[in-house]
């Protein structure tokens, strides 16, 4: 029998972590499983004795020197502390992490940021009250930043059908404000929350306290993939003009450096903790969490600002069979909140939840039918996660 072929460049064997619940097939991070030997999975090794580097990475947090991570905290902070205006940018939407972030920066290291949001695409109730906690009752300065409307549901809708990866132009806005507000008022330093690498990424990158810059380095505008496709392309085909696109361009790493502008990661400094961080959220700038569960976990405080969400999640479960509980669950066995077979459980369980609750508006927003939808969700499932018995799909490779 052929063997089936993976899609994505995703390894053909799937393997699990055996400290947590991440596979080899989470993106970015898909060869970075090793054994007790740091031998590399894909080679033969033993699938009992494989660990991913996230997990190898929370080993490394244990020892590190979190003081001495403090005191070169404060001292880039006096660096850069001014006696007036502003002496940092806070990019986030007044979630637990950005929530956590800006308070402890101001209230705790007396640094006066500037919080900057870019608007998701369609405001929960939930996350629209914790954005106006943060602000009003956290006590912060804010830029709220909301693209054209037209250009922002055509590229969702080009990234839903190119890469089926809706959240695309959401996330490229959300790297791009932090630098375009901090070059627009000359604030040279931008502090985010924790660096992703934490999650999976090669371990090495968790030992850099800055932003890679790479994703700054355009040269041609007109050659910008945004929903997977040029530009030039998008704009021969719709009619926009390049200067609709101007808040998806990113700066130039030129400019940055002639501003000298820092970007800067608060997980390098003090030790994260998702949990810890929506509890001090809760305490500090009046977060609240949902009143409901989120669709496709059982957590009710991570990532509920946005209506398209728990689709950007469903659909990675679809490509990568990875979902949401999957994420949440992960990060929850490194921090000791729950165990690995609690976390197998709530995965078997909520991983491939069909978010129901804002699928007729996710729909209108992007400007397809229900059939469509789907068709192009099955388009993308890789014949060698997916396999279809009768008229149900059956993922090959689930957790033990």
């Amino acid at each position: 029998m052929a063997k089936n072929f993976s899609m994505y460049g995703l390894p053909e064997e799937v393997i699990f972590c055996t400290k947590c619940v991440m596979s080899n097939q989470r993106p970015q991070s898909v060869v970075e499983f090793k054994n007790s030997n740091n031998q590399k999975s894909g080679l033969n090794i033993d699938k009992n004795s494989c660990v991913c580097d996230a997990c190898n990475y929370n080993e490394t947090k244990k020892k590190i020197n979190w003081e001495k991570r403090e005191r070169e905290l404060i001292e880039l902070l006096e660096k850069y502390r001014k006696s007036s205006g502003y002496d940092c940018v806070v990019p986030g939407s007044g979630g637990k992490d950005s929530a956590f972030t800006a308070h402890v920066l101001k209230y705790k290291y007396g640094m006066n940021p500037l919080t900057v949001t870019w608007a998701p695409h369609m405001y929960t109730d939930i996350g629209w009250q914790n954005f106006d906690n943060w602000i009003k009752v956290g006590g912060f300065d804010n830029i709220l930043f909301s693209p054209n409307g037209k250009v922002h549901r055509l590229l969702t809708k080009l990234a839903f059908k190119n890469l089926l990866h809706p959240f695309q132009p959401f996330i490229i806005g959300q790297k791009i404000i932090g630098p375009l507000i901090a070059l627009k008022f000359n604030i040279p330093l931008i502090f985010y929350g924790e660096n992703q690498a934490e999650y999976g990424n090669a371990v090495e990158e968790n030992a850099n306290p800055q932003m890679d810059s790479k994703f700054f380095s355009q040269k041609n505008n007109s050659e910008i993939i945004l929903g997977g496709e040029k530009l030039s392309n998008i704009l021969n085909k719709f009619n926009f003009k390049l200067n609709d696109f101007e808040p998806y361009i990113a700066p130039k790493i030129n400019d940055l450096m002639e501003k000298k502008i820092e970007q800067r990661y608060l997980g390098y400094y003090l030790k994260w903790d998702p949990q810890e961080c929506y509890y001090y959220a809760a305490k500090n700038t009046g977060f609240r969490p949902n009143t409901e569960r989120t669709e496709g976990s059982y957590s009710k405080y991570s990532s509920i600002d946005d209506k398209i969400d728990p689709f950007h999640y469903f659909l990675t479960h679809i490509k990568f069979g990875l979902g949401r509980a999957s994420y949440d669950a992960a990060q929850e066995i490194r921090n000791e909140k729950i165990t690995r077979d609690e976390g197998i459980n709530l995965v078997k369980k909520y991983d491939s939840e069909f978010p129901n609750k804002y699928f007729r508006e996710f729909l209108e927003y992007i400007d397809i039918n229900e059939k469509d939808f789907f068709s192009t969700l099955d388009s993308f499932r890789s014949p060698h996660l997916w396999k279809k018995d009768k008229d149900e799909w059956k993922l090959l490779q689930k957790i033990y």
